[in-house]
């Protein structure tokens, strides 16, 4: 079973675009890595508060300590 946190391969290369990706395709990962921030996420968040808040702790040290570049197209 491949390892993965929140993007499939397949997302990953989708997102990461090309000039062989196609845009609905791109979009349609995009809308989907939304839709898993926006619900599995968040349950997944409750979970770990609820049950184990020191993990919740170091997933908010890894995602919190990456330094964020503001994309060129936040609506993409």
């Amino acid at each position: 079973m491949a390892r993965r946190a929140l993007l499939t391969d397949r997302e990953r290369e989708l997102i990461e675009g090309g000039d062989d990706v196609d845009e609905d395709l791109r979009y349609q990962a995009i809308s989907r890595v939304r839709r898993k921030i926006n619900e599995e996420l968040t349950t997944d968040v409750e979970v770990l508060q609820e049950q184990h808040p020191q993990l919740l702790e170091e997933l908010r040290e890894v995602v919190c300590s990456q330094p964020s570049e503001q994309p060129e197209d936040s609506n993409a």
